[in-house]
């Protein structure tokens, strides 16, 4: 009776099952009852008397339950997982998601159970006006253990958030990652033949689409070998292991580069795992080379102790580990996503069917007014010739346009203000308005997003580092040893190269140059624009250029 008065708290109090009358049950005394084992037995007395009827719930006094935590084991410590937190999260409930940008600021965001990552990624897309394209991110940053690693877009965003711990230094940041689908492109330089065992077992250069499908492929064994940095757990103390990445797990050899199973260690698990960049390897951790990376279990939620702490010899090797790391873990729904962003590309911004054009812009022809009376150009090729010529006279349709450039004096990277101002389409806010007599020739790059002003060359390496070490990735900022001149940082081959543009003035007119006066731009956005085309004496094209948001 005390266990079912106990129970009466959480559910109605127990009563016995009602009687259909059919043979074999107990009708109150013609015979013994038929003994299930699926139901309890009741034991009366001699008298035989009817058992008095239970009292009901709601005859009950109402008692406050003292701990009503342990009622509820989705919101229970005791009953939860611990690598959840506070728990598995609700479907159908929602969510308050703080978003950081790279200038420090937030943004608070609510989103259901099921919201991932590239919802929540578009939803900040649109109230930014930033330019809608694939390789906006949203990042998880562990700042107190410098990790950090970019969010697939499957990934629901309240789970990842839930397993953070309490009172941890943990948010995510929305910035851009032209790195995130990179392997998925004709990349050779992102997989080295020394480093895939496939290739090594055929003696000879397997071609990128074949290795990724070999990845993808379930029935495939592809294996990733390399040599390792390994800090030893509760040292601080690294050695050198070779080792081997399959689909089962990470494995290390303790006696130079034998495969055989007796030398082979068990060092991680893929499937409860998450592979993040060490960003202050040296710092934190003394790591022998900056590459370092990081395999966090999903049960350490904070603290050193239990992190997987490896460093590779250079940034091609990391990179290579990584992208295995997250073939081997996701597999098609990694190539899902990139297919579905494909998509998204190719499609209208717009959301229905394409809008039919209006009346007032079918009604638009081309006008030539060079002569008394205007005409309709008819000629599509005449059409073309005038609007290149009208393009270039607006370049130069200026009157300060034949002085050497002042200085710029734009906000530098940490406030975030140049891609702010470029979506926009106003100038930096630290700089204002050009003056009336400054050239717009010195002016008009401010607006736009990849220019950074003043910027110094350590931090321009670290904001192309986390944008993705892509070739073609460029900014444009001022230069701290000429004050006349500008650098273009761009990236190649997973390498940083800044080169120096000169103003100069010959005849009375200014242009700037990178090859002392062999190629001439009458202002930087023509150079930027003519490298988007044309390499030059770059050693690639500009094909995605450095900007930040402030949200």
């Amino acid at each position: 009776d005390n266990a079912m008065e106990g129970g009466a708290q959480q559910s109605s109090l127990w009563e016995p099952p009602e009687h259909d009358g059919s043979p074999g049950e107990w009708d109150g005394g013609e015979g013994p009852p038929e003994v299930k084992r699926s139901q309890p037995l009741f034991i009366h007395g001699s008298s035989r008397q009817p058992p008095q009827e239970e009292p009901r719930a709601s005859s009950l006094p109402s008692i406050p339950n003292p701990f009503p935590e342990l009622c509820s084991p989705s919101n229970s410590p005791i009953l939860s997982s611990p690598a959840l937190g506070q728990g598995t999260p609700r479907e159908g409930t929602s969510h308050v998601v703080k978003v950081f940008g790279e200038d420090g600021a937030c943004r608070s965001l609510e989103a259901s159970a099921g919201t991932t990552a590239r919802q929540l990624c578009e939803t900040l897309v649109r109230r930014t006006r930033a330019l809608h394209d694939h390789s906006w991110a949203l990042v998880e940053l562990h700042q107190h253990l410098a990790l950090e690693r970019c969010l697939e877009d499957h990934e629901s965003v309240v789970e990842v958030q839930s397993s953070w711990a309490p009172g941890a230094d943990s948010r995510f940041v929305f910035r851009k990652n032209f790195a995130k689908y990179e392997l998925f492109k004709s990349n050779a330089s992102l997989f080295p033949e020394v480093m895939v065992s496939s290739c090594l077992e055929a003696n000879k250069s397997m071609a990128h689409s074949e290795l990724i499908q070999n990845f993808l492929n379930s029935g495939s064994c592809p294996e990733v070998q390399g040599f390792l940095h390994l800090r030893e757990a509760g040292r601080k103390v690294w050695k050198r292991f070779h080792f081997s990445l399959r689909r089962s797990g990470l494995y290390y050899s303790t006696k130079g580069t034998s495969k055989d199973p007796r030398h082979l260690q068990y060092f991680a698990d893929l499937t409860e795992s998450n592979i993040y960049y060490v960003t202050q390897g040296k710092k934190l951790y003394g790591t022998p080379t900056e590459f370092g990376f990081c395999i966090k279990p999903h049960k350490v939620r904070s603290g050193v102790k239990g992190l997987k702490l490896l460093c590779s010899e250079d940034e091609q090797s990391r990179s290579c580990w990584m992208a295995a790391f997250r073939l081997f873990k996701y597999g098609m729904q990694l190539y899902r996503n990139y297919q579905q962003a494909q998509a998204r590309l190719s499609q209208p911004p717009w959301i229905g069917p394409t809008p039919l054009r209006s009346v007032s812009d079918n009604a638009l022809v081309a006008m030539d007014f060079s002569g008394c009376t205007g005409r309709v150009i008819e000629n599509p090729s005449e059409v073309l010739t005038a609007a290149l010529e009208e393009a270039q006279a607006w370049r130069k349709k200026t009157t300060h346009r034949y002085s050497l450039p002042a200085a710029c004096h734009s906000s530098p990277l940490s406030a975030g203000e140049t891609g702010l101002s470029a979506q926009r389409g106003s100038l930096p806010r630290s700089g204002g308005p050009p003056k009336p007599d400054t050239p717009l020739a010195t002016a008009i790059h401010c607006t736009q997003p990849w220019f950074h002003g003043r910027i110094s060359r350590e931090d321009t390496q670290q904001l192309i580092g986390r944008q993705g070490l892509v070739d073609g990735v460029f900014l444009v900022r001022e230069s701290q040893r000429n004050p006349k001149g500008f650098v273009l940082s761009l990236c190649h081959l997973q390498r940083i190269k800044h080169y120096l543009i000169l103003p100069s003035e010959e005849e009375g007119r200014l242009y700037f140059t990178m090859d002392d006066g062999q190629t001439r731009f009458a202002d930087l956005i023509q150079l930027v624009e003519f490298h988007q085309i044309n390499r030059g004496i770059l050693p690639c094209k500009l094909r995605h250029y450095c900007t930040c948001v402030a949200l």
